[in-house]
């Protein structure tokens, strides 16, 4: 905002000054998810948000203020954002030497 002077109204703007919306920011993530290999139909704008959330609580580790961030009511709606694979789980146990490997 400082270097583009931005003092109120929209932050993020496009390139010929108009507000950037869902539009503008799923075309732009299909271009770039095509440059670098990844199918197009396994992004969306929303992954975005999993993501923030994932790495805030990996960060923090208090959902609660994560869930008033994210504009949920419950903390178990944002449990969905935060549920971890089975092999995290494993590895978790494997390190803790409380599974055998063979």
């Amino acid at each position: 905002m400082k270097e583009t002077g931005i003092k109120a109204g929209p932050i993020f703007i496009s390139k010929n000054g108009k507000t950037l919306d869902r539009s503008n920011i799923w075309r732009d993530m299909k271009f770039l998810c095509k440059r670098v290999g990844v199918k197009p139909n396994k992004m969306f704008p929303h992954n975005l948000r999993h993501l923030f959330a994932r790495a805030l609580n990996s960060l923090e580790k208090d959902i609660v203020r994560l869930a008033d961030l994210l504009g949920h009511s419950s903390i178990y709606t944002t449990r969905i954002y935060t549920m971890e694979t089975g092999d995290k789980h494993f590895s978790r146990l494997e390190r803790l030497h409380l599974v055998m490997t063979t």
